[in-house]
């Protein structure tokens, strides 16, 4: 136990403590189930920046990267990551056919499926691996996340006559191995 000689010693030592303790909430984000997860850093959202370059010039979409935390259901853990909004042109009628095209754009600039892929059955979601990291992309349309990047990409984006909007979200971690079965 800490024994204070003056009230004024004491109240320094509780404003130290508050203001560690501050300094790691912060660096820290807490789960529903009380986990602590280290905040997103510069090297979780690092890891988007090859497939925003991609979005951006290869596909032509408006797309920006947030930090983010990923509930990643292969592992059952949240994990620090990063998240890239995008919103493009559709050039094809059926929105199947052009989320083909978009993973066959990525598969032919070096994704590959990660070693588990453990995709959603029925659904056009999928996981794919790059230079690191493991990301989770799925199609939607319309203003679905309401957050910030996506308001800020849809005014950033104009469709071209005759087409669609359609929009993709990808969310990274870092290349996990395989779940062993």
């Amino acid at each position: 136990m800490l024994r204070s000689s003056s009230p004024a010693s004491l109240l320094s030592a509780v404003l130290l403590w508050c203001a560690g303790a501050a300094a790691e909430a912060r660096a820290q984000v807490v789960s529903e189930t009380g986990q602590r997860i280290p905040a997103s850093g510069p090297e979780n959202v690092a890891r988007c920046e090859p497939l925003l370059k991609m979005m951006r010039e290869t596909l032509e979409m408006a797309a920006e990267i947030s930090p983010d935390t990923v509930n990643d259901w292969r592992t059952g853990r949240i994990l620090p990551g990063c998240r890239v909004t995008a919103v493009g042109s559709m050039r094809r009628e059926n929105p199947g056919e052009e989320n083909e095209v978009f993973y066959y754009t990525l598969l032919g600039a070096g994704w590959e499926r990660t070693p588990d892929p453990r995709d959603r059955p029925q659904e056009a979601a999928i996981m794919l691996r790059h230079e690191g990291a493991d990301c989770f992309f799925t199609p939607y349309s319309g203003i679905r996340l309401a957050t910030e990047a996506e308001f800020r990409i849809n005014q950033a984006f104009t469709t071209r006559p005759g087409e669609f909007r359609y929009s993709f979200l990808a969310r990274c971690v870092e290349a996990l191995p395989a779940d062993p079965r």
